[in-house]
């Protein structure tokens, strides 16, 4: 399932999670086919922080900047409540439906519904295999995973480790976007792994990027190993955050590189304290501006020939899906203040009392 770009730039977009529906106070009625309506379904509120404080903020402002209604919500990881949620959209007269999809089978389930009554659609975040949606707003996966595996080496490297055994805590296996990441950082591990400094002595997907269940397989990992794990590539911060809590139990924490994803307030602290190496920040807004300008021009039928940036290929239907795919930065101890001064965070949400001399010494102010 690997994913080609025939184009890659930048535009932006982002999807934040709510626990209920998000809609301007007027929405509550049903709306006439004339009205430009936006509906929005994410994914959940545990796998990872930026669904919640992120994406549904980005899209709900630029819905409102754009004077179109909306209707954002989210799953909770619920398969039969995404499609219950969708169901409810379609009937509420929405002529664009976004999704950032659980698995690409339900995904594809409720995209095909949308279609059949002429809505315009768009994947958020994760192409849904086989959906055949109009559009798809998300970043470079493959070179996320790259730039982890990347990282990780980096790190192993200025620890003075040329030899490494390496874990691999994978994200969800329905998630395409968990095979992408995974493959690109295959691909920038390959040399070391083919030359045998590099060792993988675990690999292992984590079923819908639930946390807890993280730690519990990274637990076991360290158990099989007896201990000899000199790296971990976790594929976001929350896995990450996980493996970390099992390498404190055992008094090794900061001595073991840890990988991660989305520049949390969580992972970036990780990195301020020295139990993480590092994170790729995804510049949320970016994406959902990108998302969000797309939504907002197929909702009221104005052109959208130039708001794509390229495609990417659909390995089910073998199919081109027009595209605007984004750059991810690798972020580390002494990068960490880039992500404050973007305004994705903010120095007091990062900047603890206990941190407050490594923040200084990241040249956070």
């Amino acid at each position: 399932m690997i994913l080609t770009t025939a184009a890659v730039m930048a535009s932006g977009l982002m999807l934040a999670g709510c626990g209920g529906s998000d809609t301007p106070s007027d929405t509550g009625s049903e709306t006439s086919e004339a009205t430009p309506k936006v509906g929005v379904i994410l994914p959940d509120t545990k796998s990872s922080a930026r669904w919640e404080t992120a994406d549904a903020k980005y899209l709900k402002e630029a819905f409102e900047a754009a004077g179109v209604e909306y209707d954002i919500q989210n799953a909770q990881g619920d398969v039969s409540q995404f499609q219950t949620i969708a169901d409810q959209m379609i009937t509420s007269g929405v002529n664009v439906l976004m999704i950032v999809n659980l698995d690409s089978g339900s995904g594809k389930a409720v995209l095909k519904k949308a279609q059949d009554q002429g809505i315009a659609t768009i994947d958020y975040d994760r192409l849904t295999l086989g959906g055949g949606a109009d559009f798809y707003v998300s970043f470079d996966n493959t070179k996320v995973g790259q730039l982890q595996g990347e990282g990780l080496e980096k790190c192993l490297t200025d620890a003075g480790k040329m030899t490494a055994n390496i874990a691999m805590l994978n994200g969800s296996p329905t998630d395409n976007n968990a095979t992408l990441f995974y493959n690109g950082a295959v691909e920038a591990l390959s040399a070391k792994v083919d030359g045998g400094e590099y060792t993988v002595v675990a690999d292992q997907t984590v079923d819908k990027w639930d946390n807890q269940l993280g730690g519990t397989i990274f637990e076991q990992m360290w158990t099989d190993n007896a201990g000899k794990i000199d790296g971990v590539l976790a594929a976001n911060d929350g896995l990450g955050n996980a493996a970390i809590a099992i390498l404190k139990k055992n008094g090794v924490n900061g001595t073991i590189p840890v990988t991660g994803q989305d520049a949390t307030d969580q992972g970036l602290q990780n990195i301020l304290a020295g139990d993480q190496c590092m994170t790729v920040y995804k510049a949320v807004k970016k994406e959902a501006d990108a998302a969000s300008a797309l939504a907002v021009a197929l909702a009221k039928g104005e052109d959208t020939s130039d708001l794509a940036t390229g495609t990417v290929e659909d390995t089910e239907t073998n199919e081109e899906v027009a595209s605007v795919l984004l750059d991810p930065e690798a972020i580390y101890f002494d990068s960490v203040k880039n992500v404050i001064a973007d305004g994705y965070t903010t120095k007091e949400a990062v900047c603890t009392a206990e941190l407050a001399a490594k923040c200084a010494e990241a040249g956070i102010s």
